[in-house]
């Protein structure tokens, strides 16, 4: 029972399989370059979806694609204001009215 024991070896350290015989998947080197100078490469499979941006493993910052392929512009929606939220609630009338009562208000406390 001993002999049969695969000694020094760890689980799932190595394959004990033969290197000639396996096939690798297709791949595809990718550039980039991030703000700092620094070019670098990652291999990525052939068939994966292709980030525009990666991580420089030198500095960290942000490395963009360098065979020139942009991230897609999202849409991005006007930010709201007040007075776009106030309209969504009451009507020009409605706030001529307040605007009348409140100043009316005020006008009456001198």
């Amino acid at each position: 029972m001993a002999d049969r024991a695969l000694r020094g070896s760890g689980l799932g350290a190595k394959s004990h399989a033969d290197p000639s015989t396996v096939e690798l998947a297709p791949r595809q080197e990718i550039g980039f370059d991030c703000a700092n100078g620094h070019h670098f490469e990652v291999v990525f499979a052939e068939e994966a979806e292709l980030p525009t941006e990666w991580e420089c493993p030198r500095c960290g910052a942000a490395g963009r694609r360098s065979d020139g392929v942009e991230p897609e512009q999202k849409e991005t929606k006007p930010p709201r204001t007040h007075w776009d939220m106030l309209r969504e609630r009451r009507s020009i009338e409605e706030l001529e009215d307040l605007l009348a009562e409140r100043l009316d208000e005020i006008r009456s406390e001198d």
